[in-house]
This record gives C-alpha cells, structure tokens and sequence, in this order.
C-alpha cells in the first residue's frame, strides 16, 4: 500500500529535504512510498535542489484521494499539515520541534529529538538501518541542516548537527562552509518577491492561549531592504490576517550576517509580544539582538506569554 511522505505547509529546505530522505530510507525497508510538498519551494530549496540535479516533488494539497496512509517529517501539528490529515492513518513521524494539536487513532512509529534539523535525526536513522546514504542524498541533507542551523549560527544547533553536516560533507564531497555561505544567500534574493510571497513563504501558525498566531520568517543580508517595503508588507500582513482569521502576524526579518532580528507584529494583543521579549514595540516593530531562532527563542517566550 503507497503512503505519501511529506513535511509541513509553506516548506523549507528540511520539509522537502527530509520527505525525500524518509522517503528513500523507508523504500529501502520496503514500504512504497512518495516525497511529496504541501507548497511551492522557497528560491533557496530551488537552489540546493538545482546545485545537487534533484527533481522537486510534486505538490499536493490533499492526501486522501490518493493513499489511506501517510509518513510526516520536520512537523505534527495539524494545523501545519495537509487539509484532510485527519482522513487519513499517520504511520510515521521523525520531527524536532514541540508536540502540540497531535493524536492517532491508531499506534504509530514517533521518532523525535530536540536538534537543529531533521535531516540530522534522519542520518542516525540511515545508520541504525544500516542503509547507505548515497551521494545526492548527503548533499541534500547537509543542505537542509545548514538552512535550519543558519550554517551553525543558530542557538537551534547541536554538537550532534555539526558532525552530521561534515560527515555528510564527506560523502557528498561537498565544501560545506563555502557552499553552506553560497546557499543561505540564495535564499535573501528578496526584491523579486511581492508582498504576499514575503509574508507567506515561511509561515506557521501556532494556537497560544485561544488565539491564532501567524509567524513567517524572512532571512535577509539587508534589514532596510526589506523595511523599505514595510507600507505594503503592513498591508499585505492585514489582508492575511483578516482572510485566514489569524489573531496575531508576526513577521520576523533575520539578518544571517549578524544574527539579528527586526520584528513587525501586526494584530492583537501587542502587550503578549512585549511581554515576551521584554522590550517595546515601537510603530509595532522591535529589534531583536542574537534571535534568529523561531521555534527556540520566540515561540516558548510567545507561549509563556500568552
């Protein structure tokens, strides 16, 4: 029986990556089964899926009329995940993020841990099967552990993250810091993207305390760039909030180069995100020094503030 394999809406590097990893790995066991995403590739899944000649997945935007099963990677909460999930048996899961809005009718192999990617979980997964990771796959997964980790920069990342990339790194044959740099700049080409795509392209939504908050990160070289659009990110922002009934929109525009971040909060209630970094929003922005971490350092403070 075929079961889709796929990670979450508005996919990264490491949704698509890590589909297709699982994916391969679960073939080799003997399950059929099919990488797929929930959504259009950002320009730096492009650039990684081009550097190493790998095919994107096909785009789907429900699983039922297809298998009666499916694998998650890189998420479980039903928000983030196909329409119809509930329709559907979860077989699997490898994710390293929190738990939350998740049950199965039936049981189910989890597999999660608390580290910067899940392509590094998914290589101690090839390991304890005793599976080969073939060449293209390393370069692929190598790349997605750089964009979660921010190329290490990340407080995400852990000892165990680093070795998965340079050993990685090694069976790709792939110079990870010079490559890693090149890749994470392909995906701050900016100025070819409307407002919509901006605010959209790494999108989550999170349930806090009865309200619904939208959270998009945006990873740029130049924080003014991005800003000098702010009049229509602030409209485009609004129009999203009232058609998805989102509460609250976050959106966090991340320097890589210095690991900063400039936050844009748009809705209610601003004082749960001031109370949560402790700092004022002023014209509902705030710069927020060393996080360039969503899941890390402004989710938990979002939660405890909520």
């Amino acid at each position: 029986m075929k079961e889709l394999v796929f990670g979450h809406k508005s996919p990264d590097t490491d949704a698509v990556v890590a589909a297709k990893a699982f994916s391969y790995l679960q073939n080799q066991l003997g399950y059929d089964t099919e990488a797929v995403a929930l959504g259009e590739l950002n320009d730096e899944t492009k650039f990684v899926l081009k550097h190493f000649s790998e095919p994107a997945p096909r785009i789907i935007t429900a699983a039922k009329p297809e298998v009666d099963a499916v694998m998650l990677v890189d998420h479980n909460e039903a928000q983030q995940s196909v329409a119809d999930l509930k329709d559907v048996q979860i077989t699997h899961v490898v994710d390293h993020h929190r738990i939350a809005n998740f049950e199965t009718a039936a049981p189910l192999y989890y597999h999660a841990e608390p580290l910067g990617c899940t392509s590094t979980i998914l290589l101690k997964l090839f390991k304890q099967h005793k599976v080969a990771v073939p060449a293209k796959l390393a370069g692929l997964m190598l790349s997605a552990i750089i964009s979660d980790t921010l190329l290490f920069k990340s407080p995400t990342t852990t000892p165990e993250d680093e070795a998965a990339v340079k050993e990685l790194a090694k069976i790709a044959g792939v110079d990870y810091q010079t490559y890693g740099l090149e890749m994470l700049k392909a995906g701050t080409n900016l100025a070819s993207k409307t407002e919509q795509e901006l605010i959209t392209a790494d999108a989550k939504s999170f349930e806090m305390g009865g309200k619904t908050i939208r959270i998009n990160q945006v990873n740029t070289v130049d924080l003014d760039e991005v800003f000098a659009r702010e009049a229509k990110l602030r409209a485009a922002i609004a129009a999203e909030n009232k058609a998805q009934g989102y509460d609250l929109f976050l959106l966090m525009v991340t320097n890589i180069l210095d690991s900063n971040t400039r936050l844009l909060a748009i809705g209610e209630p601003q004082e749960a995100v001031e109370k949560a970094f402790n700092a004022k929003l002023v014209d509902n922005k705030v710069d927020l020094p060393g996080v360039v971490s969503r899941k890390k350092q402004v989710v938990p403070p979002l939660q405890k503030a909520f």
